[in-house]
């Protein structure tokens, strides 16, 4: 579907010379002199070669329409993971590349995740928004800082490195964000 270029929003799949583009980011120039334009950070789907393209606000681009499957995860190998599409029961293998590196370590067997589709090809997943992980290692506490401003390294059992604040220990279950791996709240 064509759209206006100054419509461009992070997170749109453009198709743009032959290749699936996702949107990092967009931002707006007007300059003193002229007609406004866009500058829009985008990322190959297949690849992960990181593109800048600049595009007058008048300009018409191809949008894809990314449509959402409700999948169950099951298992993952070395190269491969496998979902369970949550309408037809269809087992589906993707590679494990369609998700970053360290967000593969996040799925659990029988976690829901959506799977982001283009005519019918798997171009990522989205996990669910939050996500209970046991902590591994914790930093001691310092003694003298203060519970509202502080925070201290530790460690998840799923290798995950995050910033947590000085009540929890070893052994802890917390919630993350499943986007930004931050830390929400203890379970």
């Amino acid at each position: 579907m064509k759209i206006d270029a100054n419509l461009i929003r992070t997170g749109n799949i453009l198709r743009h010379k032959s290749k699936l583009l996702q949107v990092l980011n967009t931002s707006i120039i007007k300059p003193g002199k002229g007609g406004a334009f866009i500058q829009v950070e985008m990322k190959d789907i297949k690849d992960g070669t990181k593109y800048n393209e600049r595009w007058r606000t008048v300009d018409t681009v191809e949008k894809e329409m990314v449509s959402e499957v409700d999948s169950t995860f099951l298992f993952k190998d070395n190269e491969n993971f496998t979902v369970m599409n949550n309408e037809n029961y269809e087992q589906i293998i993707c590679e494990n590349k369609i998700i970053e590196s360290n967000k593969i370590d996040l799925l659990e067997e029988g976690m829901n995740i959506k799977l982001l589709t283009v005519n019918d090809e798997i171009i990522n997943i989205n996990l669910p928004k939050n996500i209970k992980v046991e902590i591994l290692n914790a930093d001691p506490v310092v003694k003298g800082q203060t519970a509202s401003s502080s925070y201290k390294n530790a460690e998840t059992t799923k290798k995950i490195k995050i910033l947590v604040p000085p009540h929890i220990k070893n052994g802890d279950k917390i919630i993350i964000n499943s986007e930004n791996l931050e830390y929400v709240e203890k379970a």
